[in-house]
């Protein structure tokens, strides 16, 4: 049954997919879209599919993916039911790696920065996970939350000490700290998609040990599973992934907050499930977001990163109120 689910939910996800090609501020008929998708003929339609629909659905299928897949990871490995890829710090660090690009080097665009912009996440990654694992304890779900948070709440201030002073890098990081798919080319998402395929892997791959991770470091230990090991790798993965993700798209919240949680009350804690279960969602919840912000206003568009704050948020509270916030 859980294969025949997973199976189902790539269905709903293709014709997701379908529908955030065919939706704008100009609608394409679903006949119309699939004929595009075997063959290009090079009228109107056609173009708008090619060249702005397309990548627009392709990154929110793989930035959704991705931030799906770390929040379960995350939340696995700390044993916090409340834990999200914003919790090492990625997102601060990716952020103060933009404001540097900016400031120091002119940079405008995200195809610039958006090296700038994984190489922070990954630094402020690694950084929290040394000062977490130093001691005899090494890197306990606390500590690492710990370090997080205060490396997330350092870089924070600092970003807005900068930015303050700024007018010009206030601009540009205000656009990019929304989280939008909107105006990103495949051009960003070529340089970045061979770390978010390493980490989709080894996070799949990753799944039969953190089975044994939630039963407690002891047990564990003691059923041969190699804590640091797994924690090292987790860890990594999640560096990938969220850099990979916050590089391309920005700092989108929630996503890795609430759909590990609806793919725990579907699947149960068997992480072998609930870490696939959670890409697709994501990824579905993601690709609807975008599409639902082109047509909610009566000119323009939301970014993504305030859709799913909108869903998000109260879809998080009935869940809590639910209590079926299912144990990590």
């Amino acid at each position: 049954m859980r294969a025949l689910g997973l199976l189902l939910a790539l269905a709903v996800l293709a014709l997701c997919v379908m529908l955030s090609i065919a939706v704008g501020a100009k609608s394409i008929p679903l006949p119309t879209v699939w004929g595009a998708l075997w063959g290009s003929e090079g009228s109107y339609e056609h173009s708008v599919i090619y060249e702005l629909r397309v990548p627009r659905a392709v990154l929110g299928v793989f930035v959704g993916a991705a931030l799906g897949l770390a929040g379960a990871l995350m939340q696995a490995l700390t044993r916090n039911p409340l834990a999200e890829p914003g919790i090492l710090g990625v997102n601060q660090g990716a952020a103060a790696a933009v404001v540097i690009a900016i400031i120091g080097l002119g940079m405008t665009s995200p195809d610039e920065y958006v090296w700038f912009a994984f190489a922070g996440a990954g630094i402020t990654a690694l950084l929290v996970y040394a000062l977490g694992s130093r001691g005899r304890s090494g890197a306990t779900p606390v500590r690492l939350a710990l370090a997080g948070t205060a490396v997330a709440a350092l870089l924070q201030g600092l970003i807005y000490s900068v930015i303050a002073l700024d007018s010009f890098t206030f601009d540009r990081i205000r656009f990019w700290q929304v989280g939008a798919l909107a105006g990103r080319d495949l051009d960003v998402f070529v340089k970045v998609w061979p770390f978010l395929v390493v980490g989709l892997i080894t996070a799949l791959l990753l799944a039969p040990a953190l089975n044994a991770v939630a039963l407690g470091d002891d047990l564990a230990a003691a059923l041969g599973a190699r804590i640091s090991v797994i924690r090292a790798l987790s860890a990594l993965s999640i560096m990938l992934l969220c850099g990979a993700a916050t590089a391309t798209a920005g700092p989108i919240w929630f996503v890795g907050l609430i759909v590990p949680h609806v793919a725990r009350a579907i699947v149960g804690p068997d992480q072998r499930w609930v870490l696939p279960y959670s890409a697709v969602f994501a990824a579905i919840l993601l690709t609807c977001a975008d599409t639902l912000g082109r047509v909610v206003l009566p000119s323009g568009e939301l970014e993504v990163g305030i859709v799913t704050a909108f869903i998000g948020a109260p879809v998080f509270i009935a869940l809590v109120r639910a209590r079926r916030m299912a144990q990590v």
